[in-house]
């Protein structure tokens, strides 16, 4: 207990481990860097987002074309806010590799393992060094916000907190995987490459899964990109927040593996190969939780509640068929308004893609852009994608009665022809010169 008292996060040792990594970051010019550029980044997305928002509510000369499909959400925060998932993947990881690679090459490592104080508790500093650098980088987001407030926008809380969880859980990725590359790397160049290496995979790996279903598919739900996308649609899936937090951790643990350079190269191989497997095992426990949460406000994610329920006492597994190649709009739009309900609603579904073709412009397949459905025994098929004709065909297999939806009220929407006041003023030359003169007060001193 003594020596957990010593090295816990309130012990004199760890709080001069963090001082010692805070002035690292301060002296980064890659942090810099990112908080400039994220202003830029943010500012553009937020007046262009604002804007769009505008026109689609009839700019001041006319009512809205569809209010009921306006959200703050879809229009003004996903955009905006989508600036960050490009820092994350670009600029972020620079930030946690400069913290890394400049002790290496410089030779400061050995040093550094010689002081008191354990790996984990000095890379436990900077990870926390980390988490707040990315949360500094969020008040250009916040100024957005709160702009977006005062032209009399509204939003809705419970998504908008779960898109900022998305956002932080994707830079403690970003930052874990920047430190990671930097352990196994010998110098910046080389652990840049292999950041960037593991992002265009993971893009990759996207392409590959559309519309392919079965693991690779399931695989590619939990790549950065898809795993935000889920928070960006107001869904709060446990199973794609508890991967994203042992990935992130994991990341950590192997860069402590390889940072421990007076063991040997076996031993740090043998390392990385248990914790593979332990990781692997963790994210597929992590991956088959099932529970998740609808955060929106139009509630985009579930069907209605007399539905929900009607699904609810479907106990046999339904099993569909697909023939729509991946870039059918059709398949999009079914995967959107009907699948991802699916998956929340009935404990057993099972979904197959058929089709042959990619694109589907040349597919001669004379049952192309069917979709079959099979419950009990019994299969029909249909190529209608809109909700109640899905619905229906479901309970007429399963032997359900369609419930009553007449007394059901649709999202209202939120029109607001607002223009981006004093938003240009601010993200690209308040911003810009509050970041240059802090960092130059902070060499001076």
């Amino acid at each position: 207990m003594a020596g957990w008292r010593k090295f816990s996060l309130r012990s004199p040792s760890f709080l001069q481990l963090l001082a010692k990594e805070f002035r690292e970051l301060l002296a980064s010019r890659a942090f810099w860097l990112l908080l400039l550029f994220v202003g830029f980044l943010v500012g553009h997305s937020f007046i262009t987002a604002v804007g769009l928002y505008a026109e689609m509510s009839g700019n001041g000369n006319g009512p809205a074309a569809l209010p009921q499909g306006l959200s703050s959400l879809d229009g003004i925060l996903v955009p905006t806010w989508g600036a960050y998932d490009l820092a994350a993947t670009l600029l972020f990881p620079f930030v946690a590799i400069r913290m890394v690679s400049s002790e290496k090459e410089s030779g400061a490592l050995k040093l550094l393992l010689q002081l008191p104080g354990t790996l984990s508790s000095k890379l436990a500093a900077k990870g926390l060094v980390l988490l707040f650098a990315w949360l500094v980088s969020w008040l250009p987001g916040i100024a957005a916000i709160v702009l977006w407030h005062s032209y009399g926008g509204h939003t809705y809380a419970p998504e908008t907190v779960n898109l900022l969880l998305g956002h932080l859980l994707r830079g403690l990725l970003s930052g874990g995987l920047g430190v990671a590359a930097a352990g196994l790397a010998d110098g910046a160049a080389s652990a840049a490459i292999v950041t960037l290496a593991f992002t265009v995979g993971t893009w990759a790996l996207d392409f590959v899964a559309a519309g392919r279903g079965g693991f690779v598919q399931q695989l590619a739900s939990y790549t950065p990109t898809a795993a935000l996308r889920s928070f960006e649609q107001g869904l709060l899936r446990f199973s794609v927040l508890a991967v994203m937090l042992l990935v992130s951790i994991a990341a950590f643990v192997l860069a402590g593996i390889w940072l421990n350079i007076g063991r040997t190269i076996k031993f740090r191989l043998v390392a990385t190969l248990v914790l593979a497997v332990v990781t692997a095992g963790a994210v597929w426990i992590a991956a088959n939780v099932r529970a998740t949460r609808d955060q929106s406000e139009n509630h985009r994610n579930s069907f209605s509640p007399v539905d929900e329920a009607a699904l609810g006492g479907i106990k046999q597994p339904l099993k569909i068929t697909i023939l729509l190649s991946p870039e059918d709009p059709r398949l999009t739009d079914f995967e959107q308004n009907i699948l991802r309900k699916l998956r929340r609603s009935l404990d057993k579904l099972e979904v197959e893609y058929a089709a042959s073709s990619r694109t589907g412009l040349f597919d001669s397949e004379e049952h192309y852009g069917e979709i079959w459905y099979e419950l009990g025994g019994q299969k029909t098929v249909e190529r209608s994608t809109i909700e109640e004709v899905v619905l229906d065909q479901i309970y007429t297999l399963a032997g359900v009665s369609a419930p009553d939806r007449s007394g059901e009220e649709g999202f209202p929407g939120y029109p607001l022809a607002a223009q981006p006041k004093h938003a240009a003023a601010i993200f690209y030359l308040f911003w810009p010169l509050v970041v240059i003169v802090t960092w130059w007060l902070l060499r001076r001193l």
